[in-house]
């Protein structure tokens, strides 16, 4: 099943007088316990789709569907609270919060997610997260004393604790040595089948392209495959 439908999406960007067209009508159906992994040269739009995607930018043309929904006509409140609801995200770095430990990283992303939860259920919630990432031992553990590969696979915790339906991921491994990758992509591969979630990354790493369901090769603001 399809939840997230981008359909003829285009992107146009202005410096003064000069138009720069990234995005030249880009479709991608997205389906639900799939990793679909955008690839492409730099400027190719592969970043831009991504973010346009995630309600961060707007886009010039075309529709956004998310379950039925064309979020290209909804207000900024409406899609502030889709992605604090149904969105979660994963960056290259995993912009913890320096002086929050990692139990309390989750809490706030709860917070901030508008969950509707009891602080039992929240405990609840963190430990059974915290479970799935193998992080339970570093609970109590600050950023700082955190190898890369935990500081990411925390990143990804903090991403999904409030179960969102979409995940998506850019270059999230771009900061890693080769054996902490593919270990957050495993991680990252489980838990999208697990949770059926729907998961679009963008990544320039050819080694990781193993783990997706689907790749999509962007040039020149288009799909060429």
């Amino acid at each position: 099943m399809s939840t997230f439908t981008i359909g003829e999406v285009k992107k146009t960007f202005s410096n003064g007088e000069i138009e720069e067209e990234v995005l030249k009508g880009v479709n991608l159906s997205l389906k639900e316990g799939e990793i679909t992994a955008l690839v492409g040269p730099s400027g190719s739009g592969k970043s831009t789709i991504l973010t346009i995607a995630a309600g961060l930018q707007k886009a010039s043309g075309g529709e956004i569907l998310f379950e039925g929904k064309d979020m290209t006509k909804m207000s900024q409140e409406e899609i502030r609270h889709i992605r604090a609801t149904d969105f979660g995200f994963v960056f290259q770095s995993s912009h913890l919060v320096p002086f929050l430990t990692v139990e309390e990283q989750l809490e706030l992303m709860l917070d901030v997610s508008e969950t509707k939860i009891s602080k039992k259920e929240q405990t609840t919630a963190i430990a059974d997260i915290l479970k799935l990432v193998d992080m339970e031992h570093r609970k109590d553990a600050y950023p700082s004393s955190l190898s890369g590969g935990e500081r990411q696979r925390v990143a990804i915790a903090r991403a999904i604790i409030h179960r969102p339906k979409i995940l998506f991921a850019d270059e999230p491994t771009a900061s890693l040595d080769t054996k902490r990758s593919k270990s957050v992509m495993e991680l990252l591969q489980e838990l999208t089948r697990t949770l059926n979630l729907t998961t679009l990354m963008v990544t320039h790493d050819e080694e990781m392209l193993p783990y997706a369901d689907r790749i999509i090769t962007m040039r020149d603001g288009y799909i060429v495959e």
